[in-house]
This record gives structure tokens, C-alpha cells and sequence, in this order.
């Protein structure tokens, strides 16, 4: 089957065309539109149209996205023993009031992001959902600093070579101490990108305007060609489709992708499918084995599930071929050390290895099996049926799996990343699906891997995977300057966490996504693994350049 897909480097329907709205639909509400509190890659790319990290990202030649200024002047500048990083901020941007953005404000949303306490007070407990790098690799709240209104320096425990993937994290949008609503949510970052927040009623609509104050001589990601940008929240996966389809909306802010019936649907249109992309996305799909949760604490019971996993099964759940290929390692092919291997073979047909399993089974004393529980997001239909199809894969060998269904927009913050939950409520397995925070092995390793890393809330550890080998090596790859050498400490981490077996990846993702015909200047981004919303426009706009 052939698509008309968008290339990484391309562009579809290329345009500088100011005005009209372009007009988003998601199947629940956004984890937070808080920069602190969100791990949602589509919630980056999205939440880029508000606010600016001090560095961004632009498609590269090659394939994989290139650093670039944004809120800062240029990248950071790393002393001699690569502790400390200045950045010096672009004169004349402004938040949406017309206040010019400083320093101190880059500051306060690090503290307030990494170091709550220094903010807040110890009192009640402060968690956020949002990475933790800052927090782990900075000296502490005294190490970031505003000498003056247009710099920020960082102080690090230890060397960093990649410190801009970290300066482009949401966790360095300028906030301002006077705006901070906390504990109250907040309806996204203080604007000082080409939007601001107009209309937000949670779970059902969000609406953007412009920033009078956007300027965009200071910009060199975004285009800011709509007028305006509403999103439709709530709606189930098959009304975004009929929204797709019938031209009532533009994009699937997921970009997860249609639905497995619509799927069908398009690709037997050789209309419809004109406007079909099926790239690689740079995710994959994974379910966490959590090794602090009844038998499943026995690496053994653990290495039962990973062979008795009928992956070929799940991918069906997603559409089959083209939602994407079984996956055997954690890193996906183009992420920066990725190297071909295979821990747990599943059978040619990828269906599972029953007598494996029950080898394991009997290694981990439970000839008979086990019971446990496996979370998934109902409205991801796909994902569910994932679950399901993974379930009944399990019962083969009496491993006795309910699925229990929750939403995504509580996921993280209440159910998955809150390991508290999970025990208490024996969840032992749940539905995941990741992609680089940054395009380096350490941006897709770290946070997913590090016992340091293991949160309250918002955890991204699912597995709760304690590994000193694991945290040894991270630790080394994250000194090393040299490209070849750090891919093959990333490929050795990925080894290492795999025979833990807290994490099973059954699919490198590739979606079918159907873009509306209204949409210009249509490309997907390197960095976020969907569409590219910071430069998107539509057709029917009433006024250009």
C-alpha cells in the first residue's frame, strides 16, 4: 500500500498565508498545560505556540532535529570543565501584556519546576509531572542564577554535554512569579510566544489568540499564520475521525492516528488517501512491569509475561502493518545508539513463546501462574484493545491479567506515574508508549530507567527499575563528548534494562493520520515524532502577507 506521506524534510502545501483558524481535536483534555506538569509529547509541541524554552528545534537535513536558539540569543556557552552553561536572552520579547521577559523569570520557572520547595515552602508537598533533569544535574536551587535581566547561568554537579536538550525542555518557558496561580491549575504558560489562552473550559474547549506582543523578528521556530487555534477536548476517538472526514476539523492533536475501522476506511479511498501519512514517529509502544508489585517482583515472573506476550496480536489491536513494526529494544531505529536485539524472542510469527514462558514460571516457583492488573487509557481505543490482546496472550499460561480502563488526561499525575496507586490498587503492569525527551539515547533512557529518576507522581520509571549498573553507565554516557562512544553505552543501558525485564517494547510506532484539506504548510517534526503545529496554517485565510 502506498501513502502520500510527508517526508521529514518536506513540506506539504507550502504557504506564508496569514488568518482563519485551524481547528485541533483531542480525544480527552490535555495532562496540563502547565510547563511544570506535563509529559505529553504532543503537549510540547503544542504548548511551543504559547510559551519559549531558551532552546528549540528545526527539522535537520539529515533526519534528526537540530538545536537552535529560541528564547536565548544563541546556544549555551559551557566553561572549560562543562559545569556551568550561560545563555543570554534575545532582546524584545514580550509576555502577552506587553512586560519584556527577563532572566529572573526564566529562573523562577526552573525553581518552581525542579525545586519546588525553594518556592512554595516544604508545606503541603509540592510534586510536578514534568521532567526532573534540572533537578538531578543542577547544584541545587543556587544553581541557576539571574546575574543580570538578559542572563541565566547553570551550575552543575557534574559535566553535562548535552545541556541544550535540556535548556529546550517546556521546564525553561518563562514564568512570572506575579502570575503564578499555584495551587489553582494554570491555563497555560505566561504567553510569550505568538498565542495566548483565550477560552478555556476543561475537557471541552480550548481556544487561542494571538499575542499582540509576538514579534516575529525575535522567532526563529514559529510562523504564527492562523489568526486563531481552537482545540475540541473530549471527543471519542471515532467523532475526531467523523470531525477529520466531514472537514468540521483540521488535525488529531494526538497524532496517534485514526481509528483501526477509519483506517480501513482511507487507505481503500484513493482519494482519501491522498491526504494519508504513515510515517515512523520516533515512538514506541511499550507496556512497564512493575518489579515492586507482588509475584511480579521476581525477575523471573517478569521474564513470563515478556515471552508469553503475543506482540503480533497487539499491533492488530493498533491496525497491524501500518501502525508499525515489532519492536525488540527500548530505543527505536534512529535514536541515537540503537542496535539490533532481541532479550525475548516472541516466535517468527511474533505471537509468543508459550514454553518460555512457563519455563519462567516455574524459575519464579509459579508453575500455575499469577493474578495482576494492567491499566490502559479507554480513550485510546487502541491502546485498550492492546491491553485486551496482551491479557489474553498472558492467560495462555495462567497468568490472569484484568484490564482496568482509565483516562489519559489522569493517567500520569493520578494512576500510572503514582506508584503509591499502583501497589495499593495491585496494578502490576501498565500500558506506555515513549519517545526521546531529547534525540539522544540518554533523552530516551534517563528518565525511563534511573531509579533516580522514580517520582511520587508523574513518574516516568514505571517499572521502578533500581539498576546501579544501569544508573553506572547512564552516569558515564552523559560525560562522554564523543558520538561512536556514547551510542554504545546508550546500546549497552538499553541491554541492561531489558534483562530486568520491566519494560517490554512491542512496536516501533508509524501512524496512519489523516490531515483535513484546509491545512497548509504541512510538515512533520523531527523533534516531537507528529505534525508540526508551531508552523501550520490554513487555506481558507482571509488576508496574507
Amino acid at each position: 500500500m502506498s501513502f502520500n506521506a510527508v517526508v521529514k524534510e518536506g513540506t506539504f502545501n507550502p504557504s506564508t498565508r496569514r488568518g482563519g483558524t485551524l481547528r485541533l481535536a483531542r480525544t480527552d483534555d490535555f495532562d496540563s498545560l502547565d510547563p511544570a506538569d506535563t509529559y505529553y509529547a504532543y503537549t510540547w509541541n503544542f504548548i511551543r505556540l504559547l510559551g519559549r524554552s531558551l532552546v528549540g528545534y528545526v527539522n535537520g537535513r539529515s533526519g534528526v532535529p537540530e538545536l537552535v536558539p529560541d528564547l536565548a540569543e544563541s546556544l549555551g556557552e559551557a566553561s572549560d570543565d562543562g559545569r556551568t552553561w550561560t545563555y543570554r536572552l534575545r532582546r524584545g520579547v514580550l509576555f502577552d501584556d506587553g512586560t519584556p521577559v527577563t532572566s529572573e523569570d526564566v529562573r523562577y520557572a526552573v525553581l518552581r519546576s525542579n525545586f519546588p520547595g525553594s518556592v512554595y515552602g516544604p508545606e503541603p508537598e509540592v510534586v510536578r509531572g514534568g521532567p526532573q533533569y534540572l533537578a538531578q544535574y543542577l547544584t541545587g536551587p543556587d544553581g541557576v542564577e539571574a546575574p543580570d535581566p538578559h542572563t541565566v547561568v547553570f551550575r552543575l554537579k557534574e559535566p553535562f554535554a548535552g545541556f541544550d536538550y535540556l535548556a529546550a525542555l517546556p521546564t525553561t518557558i518563562p514564568v512570572r512569579a506575579d502570575r503564578d496561580t499555584y495551587p489553582e491549575e494554570r491555563p497555560g504558560p505566561d504567553a510569550c510566544g505568538p498565542y495566548r489562552t483565550a477560552e478555556y473550559v476543561r475537557g471541552k474547549l480550548l481556544r487561542l489568540e494571538r499575542n499582540p506582543h509576538w514579534d516575529a523578528a525575535t522567532d526563529p521556530i514559529r510562523t504564527a499564520l492562523p489568526d486563531e487555534i481552537t482545540v475540541a477536548l473530549g471527543v471519542s476517538g471515532e467523532e475526531v475521525d467523523r470531525l477529520l472526514r466531514s472537514g468540521e476539523a483540521d488535525i488529531d492533536l494526538a497524532g496517534v492516528g485514526v481509528q483501526p475501522e477509519t483506517q480501513d476506511q482511507l487507505l481503500a479511498d484513493a482519494g482519501l488517501r491522498e491526504r494519508v501519512d504513515n510515517p515512523h514517529t520516533g515512538f514506541v509502544w511499550l507496556y512497564c512491569i512493575n518489579s515492586r508489585i507482588g509475584p511480579l517482583a521476581d525477575v523471573h515472573a517478569r521474564r513470563a509475561v515478556q515471552y508469553a506476550t503475543d506482540k503480533q496480536a497487539m499491533r492488530e489491536a493498533y491496525g497491524g502493518e501500518p501502525a508499525g513494526d515489532i519492536a525488540t529494544t527500548l530505543l527505536p531505529p534512529g535514536i541515537h545508539g540503537y542496535a539490533p536485539y532481541d532479550r525475548y524472542p516472541v516466535g517468527p510469527d511474533a505471537t509468543g513463546d508459550v514454553e518460555a514462558a512457563r519455563r519462567e514460571l516455574r524459575l519464579a516457583g509459579l508453575p500455575d501462574g499469577f493474578e495482576t492488573k494492567i491499566a490502559a487509557r479507554r480513550d485510546r481505543r487502541k491502546e485498550y484493545n492492546a491491553a485486551l490482546a496482551l491479557s489474553a496472550a498472558l492467560a495462555r499460561v495462567g497468568i490472569r491479567a484484568e484490564v482496568l480502563p482509565f483516562s489519559s488526561g489522569e493517567y500520569f499525575n493520578k494512576v500510572a506515574g503514582v506508584p503509591a496507586y499502583l501497589r495499593e490498587h495491585g496494578i502490576g503492569i501498565v500500558m506506555f508508549g515513549w519517545a526521546a525527551d531529547f534525540p539522544d539515547g540518554f533523552g530516551y533512557l534517563q528518565q525511563i530507567c534511573d531509579s533516580r529518576a522514580i517520582k511520587s507522581a508523574g513518574n516516568q520509571n514505571l517499572g521502578e527499575l533500581r539498576s546501579t549498573r544501569v544508573d553506572t553507565l547512564l552516569d558515564s554516557g552523559s560525560r562522554v563528548t564523543d558520538a561512536d562512544v556514547r551510542a554504545g553505552i546508550w546500546a549497552s543501558v538499553d541491554r541492561a534494562a531489558m534483562d530486568e525485564a520491566v519494560m517490554c517494547p512491542y512496536m516501533y510506532v508509524k501512524s496512519v493520520i489523516y490531515r483535513g484539506s484546509r491545512v497548509t504548510n504541512v510538515r512533520m517534526s523531527q523533534a516531537y515524532g507528529m505534525y508540526d503545529y508551531a508552523v501550520m496554517g490554513v487555506e481558507d485565510a482571509s488576508s496574507e502577507d
